[in-house]
């Protein structure tokens, strides 16, 4: 296997990247008129962004052969995470204040706010138990269970977009376009996983020395 520390490494830094701009331009007043929904609006298509590269790896590693990948899924499903409790506590400050219950009350009046809640409390244990020594603790099989929910919280996260947006729904259907995409490729790899994976490739025999 290739040495892929340089390839985590910009990874790592590439996705803290959004996070760094955003608090520039909000150090700088460049938000525009409405920095506290710029704030919300970002955070949130960040949160999607990084949940689905996370859920891309797989089907990547199996199409192109590069068992390495996988080491990428990790970090990417962490960040999604990291972007989702920033979109929350967007949502928590800006939009109601800390008013727990206010954000109860909205939460189960509003299907777009439930379904956003739903995404992020789904991905809570999942970010819980992302390390090897969570999946040593709780054993392969209920691990992978576990982390099969990440496709509900994509999901409702999607959904929550779509319902969000009230006039230009062009990027929340990307987005489901993309969703839709990897859950096709998880069906057809369940069924027919011949057709879904690039078997490695086998070297040649070399001729012996007389």
């Amino acid at each position: 296997m290739p040495d892929i520390k340089f390839a985590k490494f910009a990874v790592l830094v590439n996705a803290a990247v959004p996070c760094a701009l955003l608090l520039w331009d909000a150090y700088h007043h460049r938000l525009g008129t409405n920095p506290q929904e710029f704030a919300l609006h970002t955070t949130g298509t960040l949160t999607l962004v990084f949940l689905l590269l996370s859920l891309a790896v797989t089907p990547l590693r199996k199409m192109l052969g590069l068992p390495w990948m996988v080491q990428f899924r990790r970090m990417l499903g962490l960040y999604a995470f990291f972007y989702g409790c920033l979109h929350l506590l967007a949502y928590t400050w800006f939009d109601k204040g800390f008013a727990f219950r206010a954000i109860v009350a909205d939460t189960l009046k509003r299907p777009f706010i439930f379904l956003g809640m739903l995404a992020f409390l789904i991905m809570v244990p999942l970010a819980v138990t992302s390390t090897s020594k969570m999946i040593k603790r709780i054993g392969g099989r209920r691990w992978n269970l576990l982390h099969r929910t990440v496709y509900l919280a994509a999901i409702a996260g999607v959904l929550h977009y779509y319902w969000l947006v009230k006039a230009d729904i062009r990027l929340p259907l990307a987005f489901a376009a993309v969703l839709a995409l990897l859950l096709a490729y998880r069906m057809l790899n369940k069924f027919f996983p011949g057709f879904t994976e690039r078997r490695p490739r086998r070297l040649s025999p070399q001729p012996r020395e007389s």
